[in-house]
């Protein structure tokens, strides 16, 4: 191969152009003297150049070209989609599989087009604009575009006008190198003779690629959290798991004929109310749990003195969770819907891949049913899990967030539980005289990590037998969450009118290792069912300030808790809820990991229960399919109230 530099008239064109345009860069966007003075050069070097090569050895060019056009392809699109401290957080063997995707994409056209500069144009070029447009979709929205963007994408065009396009340093590097990477690729005019050869070579390295990543990323979750997929996945690795994680297979008994049924079963139904409905509010208090359930735990004083006394108009226990340690909307999602992350992709977040307008049922429809206005209140960014996508599909009336709140006084760096709860009497108390009211409401108080000190926090509550700083301070704030609960329902206690109070964590913290070796006895690893499920376990209590039902359920979930509150509340139950009342005679508590058979008396795998306990869930599962996915033969009877208000 030979390399020259043959200047002429036109490529010294070309090259000014690409000085000033370099240099407006630098004005307009930001990128350094520096950068602006090596793409100049850069382009003045790749335009000017001639290369030569014996095409004997065209096969092994192409295949030297390929690979490092893969490898430069990804880098920069790591490059333009994260800050300076996150790049080097992405471990090599993710980079590497990233790069796998990239060369999938390189491999196809390469097999179709058969010309190696046309293949690496067309495939960099692909790949990048991909990336700008998740930039944008991060700039607009906070969080990464994954593949259920895309079945969205006319909605995403038609709000675009309302927001300003812009490009940051980063961005315009990019857009620059990628340039001076197609200016090079033109001069690339190889085509291979054996063309047969060359397409049965790029078939085989693309179905070995794609089954590599397959096979390594069989247990890898995708990432939708804002940009931590694209640091811990990657994001072109991170969007072809959303791709993945997007289709949800059909049950094996999946039938017409088995909702119809269904249908035929709850078709009757009950409309009279017992006495005033009550004004319902609902807390998921972020990371709030009991630790005693794993062990012997004994404090300095007790951690929520007051959540322990409810007894008179209260029904209290402990639920299972399907999420340990993150991904809040999961519980979120099976309180409102009654649905259950059981019969979904493990690591799947339902608001950011699965709710469409279509199937987004929740209790939201039926309270609506009732007259209720529907109220959801989040003192945290309104694009945290697409939230804000999210309540509109749901039918929520009013959505509050982070700037709704009073932030002169924050706990450690969140809105504080009392906060929230003062919003919450606000907006009671500002209600009309006979409106019915629903508040979902969901805390950041407690959310962790625990490990980083405040001065305008003070740990006050620690263990005796067990000392860990990250425990201390989140015991510390459960109690904070146990004395503002007090005076929450202090003032409802005192209203005159009915009030239903639900309050429970989504899920457990994630708190050091070791102190799950010294309070179970093993650990995270090496756990039956049973022990595995109390890490899953959160406290909960439904209570009234009106004359009720009181009592302690032995056991529960998350995706039941919704019908509990309907029944606590008097309020006659959907054809969907009395299904999953009926459900909870035979199956009282289920979660991602299993489910509590009470034919066996313990806690069982899926699969593994008693013929009575496998229909009731299998039938659930059914239900669930028809509700999320089945958009052609949704049952109405089941999932469709208030269709109409929703589009």
């Amino acid at each position: 191969m030979k390399l020259k530099i043959k200047i002429t008239k036109r490529n010294m064109i070309f090259s000014a152009s690409a000085a000033v345009v370099s240099i407006l860069a630098h004005f307009l966007c930001g990128i350094s003297v520096f950068n602006t003075a090596l793409f100049a050069l850069l382009f003045f070097a790749v335009k000017n150049l001639e290369i030569e090569w014996n095409h004997k050895y065209n096969g092994i060019f192409t295949t030297v070209v390929i690979g490092a056009s893969a490898v430069f392809t990804t880098l920069l699109v790591q490059y333009l989609l994260l800050v300076e401290d996150l790049r080097g957080r992405i471990s090599n063997q993710m980079l590497f599989l990233n790069v796998c995707c990239s060369l999938v994409l390189y491999l196809m056209v390469q097999m179709i087009v058969n010309h190696l500069g046309a293949a690496c144009i067309i495939s960099h070029t692909l790949l990048v604009v991909f990336a700008l447009a998740n930039y944008f979709v991060y700039e607009f929205r906070g969080n990464e575009l994954t593949f259920a963007d895309l079945r969205t994408v006319s909605t995403g065009l038609s709000v675009a006008s309302n927001y300003r396009f812009s490009l940051n340093a980063q961005a315009m590097n990019v857009i620059l190198l990628s340039a001076v990477f197609v200016t090079g690729a033109v001069k690339l005019k190889m085509k291979t003779k054996k063309a047969w050869l060359m397409r049965l070579v790029c078939f085989s390295c693309c179905l070995l690629s794609v089954f590599y990543v397959a096979e390594k990323t069989k247990s890898r979750m995708t990432e939708t959290w804002e940009q931590k997929g694209t640091y811990q996945n990657g994001y072109l690795l991170n969007f072809i798991l959303s791709i993945r994680d997007s289709f949800v297979e059909k049950p094996k008994s999946y039938s017409k004929e088995m909702i119809a049924g269904l249908e035929q079963e709850y078709r009757k139904r009950n409309t009279s109310a017992a006495g005033e409905e009550p004004a319902i509010i609902v807390i998921m208090n972020e990371s709030f749990a009991d630790l005693r359930v794993l062990g012997d735990l004994e404090t300095n004083q007790p951690v929520m003195p007051f959540i322990d006394s409810l007894e008179e108009n209260t029904v209290r226990g402990y639920a299972l969770a399907s999420v340990y340690g993150a991904k809040t909307p999961n519980s979120e999602w099976e309180f409102l819907t009654g649905g259950s992350m059981a019969y979904l992709p493990e690591g799947s977040v339902v608001y950011q891949q699965y709710v469409e307008e279509e199937n987004a049922y929740s209790i939201v429809d039926t309270l609506k049913d009732r007259d209720y206005t529907c109220v959801a209140m989040h003192p945290y960014y309104d694009t945290g899990w697409s939230r804000d996508v999210v309540y509109p599909k749901f039918g929520f009336d009013e959505m509050y967030f982070l700037e709704s709140f009073d932030q002169s006084n924050l706990m450690r760096k969140y809105v504080s539980d009392a906060e929230m709860y003062q919003k919450i009497i606000q907006r009671y108390e500002a209600k009309e005289a006979d409106e019915k009211l629903f508040v979902m409401g969901i805390t950041m108080q407690n959310h962790g990590g625990y490990r980083d000190f405040y001065e305008n926090f003070k740990t006050d509550v620690y263990g005796m037998n067990i000392r860990y700083p990250d425990v201390n301070q989140y015991l510390s704030l459960v109690h904070q969450s146990d004395l503002a609960m007090e005076e929450f329902i202090g003032y409802f206690s005192k209203v005159e009118r009915p009030v239903l109070i639900c309050f429970f964590g989504d899920h457990q913290p994630s708190l050091n290792t070791s102190f799950y070796r010294r309070i179970n006895g093993k650990g995270l690893s090496g756990l039956t069912l049973s022990e595995l499920e109390e890490l899953y376990t959160v406290p909960f209590f439904i209570w009234t300030n009106y004359e009720s039902e009181s009592g302690n359920v032995e056991r529960t979930s998350i995706n039941f808790l919704s019908t509990l509150v309907l029944k606590q509340a008097g309020i006659p139950l959907d054809p969907y809820h009395r299904f999953l009342s009926d459900m909870m005679e035979v199956v009282p508590a289920m979660n991602a990991r299993g489910y509590y058979s009470k034919n066996k008396n313990r806690y069982v795998h899926y699969g593994e229960g008693s013929i009575e306990d496998e229909m009731w869930v299998e039938k659930y599962q059914n239900l669930q399919y028809n509700g999320l996915f089945d958009q052609k033969e949704r049952s109405k009877l089941f999932f469709g109230r208030h269709s109409e208000e929703k589009h």
